[in-house]
């Protein structure tokens, strides 16, 4: 995580934290302490804390990400195991990461399973202005990571599809059910053959940390590394894609791959695109809502309900009219 997408202060002895700080505080270095917490902002899945350190050697900062949440504790090994690996092979590549400090993903230590890991300068944006130039570089960011070159045994796990036709709700307040429905009906079929690449699998705007304005704009960091997996390049791209479309609007949902293309990057044609595209968006229903709760607390306080579930719906005609 970056610094500057901080909060209130929060301190580790207090709510059942004081586990957790004792194994933060073994692991530092010579006389070094935690001078401050700030909890960060911006997080779905896990709490996010940015810890200020103090020694003899000066001042650092690192972050501590902690699954709280019932659902994310049953499920912690495995994605912070996963997200330790995924740490560790990428400090021997070009792409933005933070080190992985420690990890404990079982809570054998700490009060919640926990990750410490570098902190990465740069901010979370997600404000329209500058939204475009933002784009291009995820784009390019995001063809970078499909490159990377990964051995059999590095290959990460097979992806997991978050939406099926079986599971798929309509919002309750659609005026367009048979939009839905047809939608729905495409995701019935058997996924498309595909090429398998390094996928982040959850590669959007909140995941992405920005420093500069203007020429000087660049990606310093990407973060939430918990769901990596092997898969088509496309389901990256739909990913990012719809979450431009319900942040900025449908055109920017549907110029990412567009953008990502011709930074490089190779998609599947027509409707076997259409598949992986629909599978991300229809992942959102009912409820789009909840994905902007984070948002709102970096400032987005007109993505209503209304607004996400208008943006949703035309961005999937929108994916009908140019793919189908």
């Amino acid at each position: 995580m970056g610094e500057g997408t901080g909060g209130a202060g929060a301190d580790l002895d207090s709510q059942g934290w004081s586990a957790t700080r004792s194994w933060v505080e073994k692991g530092l270095s010579g006389a070094e302490r935690i001078d401050r917490v700030v909890r960060l902002r911006g997080g779905w899945t896990s709490e996010m804390r940015r810890l200020d350190l103090c020694g003899p050697d000066g001042r650092r900062s690192l972050v501590l990400r902690s699954f709280v949440k019932p659902f994310y504790v049953r499920h912690a090994e495995g994605l912070l195991t996963r997200e330790a690996a995924i740490l560790r092979l990428l400090a021997g590549t070009d792409v933005p990461a933070a080190s992985l400090t420690a990890v404990d993903a079982t809570a054998q230590y700490c009060d919640h399973p926990s990750l410490l890991m570098s902190l990465l300068p740069g901010t979370v944006r997600t404000d329209d202005q500058g939204a475009e130039d933002r784009a291009e570089l995820l784009a390019r960011q995001l063809v970078r990571i499909h490159r990377l070159p990964v051995t059999a045994s590095q290959r990460p796990r097979t992806y997991q599809a978050w939406a099926s036709p079986e599971r798929v709700t309509p919002p309750a307040a659609t005026e367009r059910p048979e939009l839905w429905q047809r939608a729905v009906d495409v995701i019935r079929r058997e996924p498309p053959a595909h090429q398998g690449r390094f996928l982040h699998r959850d590669f959007r705007p909140g995941n992405v940390l920005f420093t500069g304005t203007g020429a000087d704009l660049r990606i310093s960091g990407v973060v939430d590394w918990v769901e990596t997996s092997w898969g088509p390049a496309d389901l990256d791209v739909a990913h990012c894609s719809t979450a431009l479309a319900l942040l900025h609007g449908v055109p920017a949902g549907m110029g990412f791959a567009d953008r990502y293309v011709a930074a490089g990057g190779s998609l599947a044609d027509g409707t076997a695109h259409l598949y992986w595209r629909l599978l991300d968006a229809l992942g959102f229903a009912p409820d789009a809502e909840k994905v902007a709760v984070p948002w709102r607390e970096l400032g987005r306080a007109d993505l209503t309900a209304r607004v996400l579930t208008h943006r949703l719906e035309g961005y999937i005609e929108s994916l009908f009219e140019r793919y189908a």
